[in-house]
């Protein structure tokens, strides 16, 4: 790697020194908890010998905080917390973040703390305002390095989005710093981690300096951040790779200002990773909300098999309840198949036949419909009354029982409406809101492949709503590989219908799949927040108007 010339990378004379990560989950607002958690890594690290200790970006506030940081009473509940933990550091350096209210306005900063004293605060000098984020809202930028020493070493400090552009390392490096400690609240979306990569070892090769990443972990609403927090030398190589997705206290050991090569936890397959970003976002959703469980209901069908098993997964059995709703048209093996996973898995489980509601709603509606439809030549409206007879059953078991009734809906059926308003769109958590379909099965077998509980007649078996009588997904959208690829194409890369159709898609299909994505627009505003998994999901970073007259056009 070719690098900037800023003479020795390293201290003129020997250093040695240990730094550690507190890769934790810190809660939005919990202020009191989070410098708790912080206090406690800060005590661990210290008796494993490190001299410093680096936290994520925001880590006193959690993040985002989003329009808490429009009241002053938040701010004063921040400098009050951060003055009381600093009170009690002793023995070790801490670098932690924290929001900053200041004459000149409020930053997004981090603060050096040592022996009971703030001695440095560095103030994010790049605020991204795209695809999540809008820190341009709340922030100011700053401008000035900040440079601080621990046993003979010297520190720059970078908050996340200053290193995906040139300029705030380069700062650092020229202000005296040999190590660059980066603090990050950088959310999950696939593949993420490579970008990261990337992009460090950009910063590398423009300062010649080592490079420390420490990530937020947990679950916020549809963020989930997965932490892989790690550390690269100033030659850009990997020395040191922490665990997704968990807390990790992470130890560096630095010989002149350069770290010895370490613990390199293996990266997983992208199944497995999108599979524990699932788990974390619903465990965190609940816990960090406080619901005593969730409910869902269990169609026999691939997706609420799928949902049934995150939510065992990220809870426990115990924490999680399934509810089989048949209707004159849900198959015995529907039934079965619903039955039997409840059963592995072993989590309470439910039926409540809709039928004798859905034959009141019929015959309360005989006369206004009559001559329009009948039982045998039913249309949407019969269909969607079933879906929101199940919501209205779910929902009223949430009501008494205060457990959150999780969605079952995947990427591909919000993309283009293939859902009903009050019914299976009901619901407090869209777990699968950004996986599409094909993903589904992806991660169907993955868990099977960890131990068996989702019946293979259930991932072999072509999908259908069973709202009328042999019914498949099929009959109303593309196949589901070709619905993917163009929702893909056109949601998450922005490609015109031109260039999607020079992808081998027919012009029918292509229109077909934008129009439907254009009109369900004002279906997913009203959907319940779920899981960002890609670069572009149905939450923040999608925000189309509902009423529009623009059409794309070829």
């Amino acid at each position: 790697m070719a690098q900037a010339d800023y003479g020795s990378s390293s201290p003129h004379y020997e250093t040695c020194m240990k730094l550690a990560i507190a890769q934790i989950n810190c809660t939005v607002g919990d202020l009191a908890g989070n410098a708790a958690k912080i206090l406690d890594f800060a005590g661990r690290a210290r008796d494993m010998g490190a001299a410093l200790l680096v936290t994520p970006e925001l880590a006193l506030s959690g993040y985002p905080p989003e329009d808490l940081l429009l009241r002053e009473g938040f701010h004063q509940a921040c400098k009050s917390t951060l003055a009381n933990l600093a009170e009690k550091i002793t023995g070790i350096t801490l670098l932690v973040g924290h929001p900053h209210l200041v004459d000149s306005g409020l930053y997004n900063a981090a603060s050096v703390i040592r022996d009971g004293q703030i001695i440095a605060t560095y103030h994010k000098n790049r605020l991204p305002n795209y695809t999540v984020f809008d820190e341009q809202r709340y922030f100011e930028s700053g401008t000035d390095p900040c440079v601080f020493d621990v046993a003979g070493t010297k520190f720059g400090i970078n908050i996340c989005a200053d290193v995906w552009e040139e300029g705030a390392a380069t700062r650092a490096r020229k202000a005296g710093a040999d190590v660059l400690l980066v603090l990050n609240a950088s959310p999950y979306h696939m593949d993420k981690q490579t970008l990261r990569y990337q992009l460090i070892r950009r910063r590398i090769s423009e300062t010649a300096m080592t490079i420390v990443y420490a990530n937020l972990v947990g679950g916020q609403d549809e963020l989930v951040f997965d932490g892989a927090s790690f550390a690269m030398n100033n030659k850009g190589e990997l020395t040191h790779q922490f665990d997704e997705f968990s807390e990790t206290l992470g130890l560096i050991e630095l010989q002149n200002g350069i770290p010895a090569a370490g613990e390199i936890t293996p990266r997983q397959v992208l199944q497995a990773s999108i599979y524990r970003a699932l788990c974390l976002g619903v465990q965190d959703y609940v816990g960090k909300n406080e619901f005593p469980g969730v409910l869902l209901g269990l169609s026999g069908g691939v997706d609420s098999a799928l949902t049934l098993a995150i939510a065992v997964d990220a809870l426990g059995a115990d924490k999680v309840r399934a509810v089989m709703m048949p209707s004159p048209y849900t198959a015995d093996i529907s039934r079965q198949d619903a039955y039997l996973m409840a059963q592995t898995l072993g989590v309470r489980y439910s039926e409540f036949p809709i039928k004798p509601v859905f034959d009141q709603f019929l015959g309360t509606l005989a006369e206004e419909f009559k001559g329009l439809s009948t039982v045998g030549s039913a249309d949407t409206t019969e269909e969607n009354l079933q879906a929101r007879i199940r919501g209205t059953l779910l929902m009223a078991l949430s009501n008494k029982y205060g457990s959150i009734v999780l969605t079952t809906g995947n990427k591909s059926e919000m993309a283009v409406g293939y859902c009903t308003l009050y019914g299976d769109m009901a619901g407090g958590f869209a777990v699968l809101k950004d996986i599409s379909k094909t993903m589904v099965y992806q991660l169907c077998h993955y868990r099977n492949s960890l131990g068996a509980v989702i019946p293979e007649r259930v991932i072999q078996r072509a999908p259908s709503a069973e709202l009328r009588p042999n019914q498949t997904d099929q009959d109303n959208l593309p196949p589901y590989a070709v619905l993917d690829a163009i929702i893909e194409a056109y949601m998450e890369r922005d490609l015109s219908l031109h260039e999607i159709m020079r992808m081998n898609f027919t012009e029918a299909d292509v229109r077909r799949v934008v129009h439907l994505i254009r009109v369900s627009e004002y279906k997913r505003r009203q959907s319940p927040v779920g899981i960002r998994i890609t670069r572009r999901g149905f939450g923040k970073d999608w925000r189309y108007p509902i009423t529009s007259k623009y059409r794309d056009e070829f």
